[in-house]
């Protein structure tokens, strides 16, 4: 890997573990755990645009295991990283359709973390019953999602190609 795409891709994993801690200081998770509002996907998915899916995958995964590290614990990393690996592959399949706008993808993605989170959820305690948070994550998912979408797509075309070198 070139230096350069290693030091960017390190920018950005960083850049997205602040995010993840500054999202922590606004819990919106009042009245049904889990919502978020997804900032980290912003570095994800100007990454996936701009540098590949190869990179965006790096960003996220050393996101995440930072994430578990630093401010959770095993459990939190088996939802994050579910979430991550999904949504990222969901989001990398359909960033090829031509004529999607960012924000359908980012809306995707959210999606897809959500489910991936909730039946990891499902699993590790055995309660098929969580399944009843989905509907309001969904819908809180896909807020997000198409403003993080939008905020990507603001920042695809501001940031000059030659910043990133990619």
């Amino acid at each position: 890997m070139k230096t350069r795409k290693l030091i960017t891709e390190a920018m950005l994993a960083g850049l997205a573990l602040i995010l993840s801690y500054v999202e922590s200081l606004f819990p919106l998770s009042i009245a049904v755990p889990g919502v978020k509002m997804g900032l980290p996907n912003l570095v994800i998915v100007f990454a996936l645009y701009r540098m590949g899916t190869g990179s965006a995958v790096r960003i996220s995964l050393v996101r995440v295991g930072l994430v578990a590290l630093l401010f959770g614990n095993f459990y939190s990393f088996l939802y994050s990283a579910a979430g991550a690996v999904l949504s990222l592959v969901l989001m990398a399949l359909l960033k090829r359709v031509k004529g999607l706008h960012t924000a359908g993808v980012s809306v995707a993605g959210a999606v897809m973390h959500n489910i991936a989170q909730i039946g990891v959820a499902i699993l590790i305690l055995g309660a098929r019953e969580i399944i009843f948070y989905l509907p309001p994550l969904l819908v809180s998912g896909m807020l997000s999602g198409i403003g993080i979408g939008i905020a990507a797509a603001v920042l695809i075309r501001r940031i000059p190609e030659k910043m990133t070198g990619f």
